[in-house]
C-alpha cells in the first residue's frame, strides 16, 4: 500500500507531465524564440492550469549547445534553431509537494538528435529497471552505474549527479557539502536507510547524455523510488 508520501509525490509528477503534454499541445516548442521566452510561456501556463507560481529549483529550458550544460550553470540565453534538440527541467510545487520533471524534444529530423532523445529515456529506465532489483545500494554506485549505461549507448554522462532527494517543500537542504542527499560519486550511504526522523527516503533519477564533439545534449528526470 502506498504511503501518504509516495501518494502526494506521484500526484504531483503527473501533473507535471500533463504540463509537460499541454506544452507540446499548445504548440510552444518553435524555433526563432528565446529559451527564457519559452521559460516564461511555460511559467505562465503552468500558472494558468494549476495556479503553480512556486519551484523549488530554478526553471530550466536549454536548446542547442546549453544542453551540454548541467545544472548548476547558467549558460547565456540562445534562440532556439529550426532543427533544434532541447530540453526542460522543472520543479514545480503542487499544493506542498515537489514534483521534478525533465524532458527532451527535438525539432526537425536529425537522425542523431532523435537517437540521443530516444536513448535517454530508455536508459532512464533501463537504469530504474536495475535499481528495483536492489535492496542496498549507494548514491556512488548508482552514479557509477549510469556512467557506465552512458557508455552502452554511446554517450557521455554529462552531469555531476544522476539524481537526488524529493519530498515536500523544502525538502532536506541540497547544499554543496551534504552529499547524501545526491546520487553523486562521493556518496557512500545507503539510499534505502531513512533519514534522521525515521521516515523512507524518496528519490528522483536524472539521466543526462551528451555529445562534446556534437554540442548535443539529453535529458530524462521523474521519479525513481
Amino acid at each position: 500500500m502506498l504511503t501518504t508520501t509516495k501518494q502526494n509525490l506521484i500526484a504531483a509528477e503527473k501533473k507535471a507531465q500533463l504540463l509537460f503534454d499541454e506544452i507540446e499541445k499548445r504548440g510552444l516548442i518553435v524555433a526563432h524564440k528565446t529559451e527564457r521566452q519559452l521559460n516564461t510561456e511555460i511559467f505562465e501556463l503552468a500558472f494558468e492550469l494549476f495556479g503553480i507560481d512556486k519551484y523549488w529549483h530554478k526553471r530550466i529550458v536549454r536548446a542547442g549547445a546549453n544542453t551540454l550544460c548541467p545544472y548548476r550553470e547558467n549558460p547565456p540565453d540562445l534562440v532556439i534553431q529550426e532543427d533544434d534538440i532541447l530540453f526542460f527541467d522543472f520543479g514545480p510545487v503542487f499544493e506542498d509537494w515537489e514534483a521534478d520533471f525533465g524532458r527532451t524534444y527535438v525539432l526537425g529530423n536529425d537522425p542523431i538528435k532523435h537517437k540521443l532523445k530516444n536513448d535517454t529515456e530508455a536508459a532512464w529506465h533501463e537504469t530504474k529497471a536495475w535499481f528495483d532489483t536492489q535492496t542496498q545500494l549507494t548514491g556512488a554506485q548508482l552514479y557509477a552505474y549510469t556512467q557506465n549505461i552512458a557508455t552502452k549507448y554511446g554517450w557521455t554522462f554529462g552531469g555531476e549527479i544522476a539524481g537526488h532527494l524529493i519530498g515536500k517543500f523544502p525538502h532536506e537542504k541540497l547544499a554543496g557539502d551534504e552529499l547524501d542527499n545526491y546520487v553523486h560519486r562521493s556518496n557512500d550511504i545507503d539510499m534505502f536507510l531513512p533519514d534522521k526522523s525515521g521516515n523512507k527516503r524518496d528519490w528522483i533519477l536524472e539521466i543526462h547524455l551528451v555529445d562534446v564533439q556534437k554540442q548535443i545534449g539529453g535529458f530524462f528526470e521523474q521519479l525513481l523510488t
